[in-house]
């Protein structure tokens, strides 16, 4: 009798556990315009004990994206939940080469957040010589002449990780103006993807010498610190053409030590260490001869 009563107890907690986990999930979906499907996955990644247990757990999604990502008319909302799930798939060791395809079309979007979602996982699923870049590349170049920033920092994000020295040529035009964008956070960007150009294809960006030495000199020090990196790496392969920068590092090392940089930029109350380091990195490139 009392084994009764136990299991009967059990039953009814596990019932009233099971309906407030859905409601739950309910109400997350709802919140954030996601299905419960991809609640239940991330809490089945969750609470998976063995590797064997979720590489079931991956290969069951894999099988549900592969026959609803191809299916005709699905909402841009849609797909943008299953790259997400995608992403998951990814992150766990599993190929989920079939769905980037969708990722690329994705970067087409008109609205901002499918948009970020297409550059994301095409940045974090694709290398730089996949056959796929190729069907990017026109997307990105339209979306860096956009007067909407945050679609052009979208994306240089997937420029400064997939361009290569191919590709690179094809973009640099659209690359040019953002040195001069009236947001810090684009000219940031466009600065790092010129040293990602550097780093691939030295050539390509050679004759941009003026423009990043224009950037040291930018009132916003996140894009004078990226600035720095580019300018350092440059020097490296040829020290002579930029030892005339000296006195501006000189100068730009003194308004840091003097706190003539926003708070944002120290650490434990030391002003823009980082920077003072690539700084001195600088100086003695530029003086090793000497």
């Amino acid at each position: 009798m009392l084994r009764s009563l136990v299991g009967s107890e059990m039953c009814i907690r596990d019932r009233y556990q099971r309906r407030v986990r859905e409601t739950l999930l309910g109400a997350m979906a709802g919140a954030h315009n996601l299905s419960k499907d991809f609640f239940e996955l991330i809490k089945d990644i969750g609470e998976s004990k063995s590797k064997q247990e979720e590489d079931k757990i991956i290969q069951r999604e894999i099988e549900v994206l592969k026959g609803s990502m191809p299916a005709p008319n699905i909402p841009w909302k849609k797909m943008k939940e299953f790259l997400v799930r995608l992403l998951y798939v990814e992150m766990l060791g599993h190929d989920g080469s079939f769905g980037y395809i969708h990722a690329v079309n994705l970067t087409s979007s008109r609205v901002m957040i499918e948009k970020r979602t297409g550059y994301l996982a095409v940045s974090l699923m694709l290398h730089q010589d996949h056959d796929l870049i190729l069907l990017l590349i026109a997307n990105i170049q339209r979306d860096m002449g956009s007067s909407n920033f945050l679609e052009v920092s979208a994306a240089l994000t997937a420029v400064m990780k997939l361009v290569n020295a191919d590709t690179a040529p094809a973009i640099l035009d659209n690359l040019m103006p953002l040195f001069n964008h009236s947001n810090e956070l684009i000219r940031k960007k466009a600065v790092m993807a010129a040293h990602a150009f550097h780093s691939k294809s030295p050539s390509s960006v050679a004759h941009l010498d003026a423009s990043f030495r224009k950037c040291l000199c930018d009132k916003d020090p996140g894009v004078m610190g990226a600035s720095l990196h580019l300018l350092f790496d440059m020097a490296k392969q040829s020290p002579d053409d930029f030892k005339d920068l000296v006195p501006s590092y000189v100068a730009i090392l003194r308004q840091i030590v003097d706190h003539r940089l926003p708070k944002d930029y120290d650490y434990h109350r030391m002003p823009a260490p980082w920077i003072q380091i690539k700084i001195l990195q600088c100086l003695a490139l530029g003086g090793a001869d000497e």
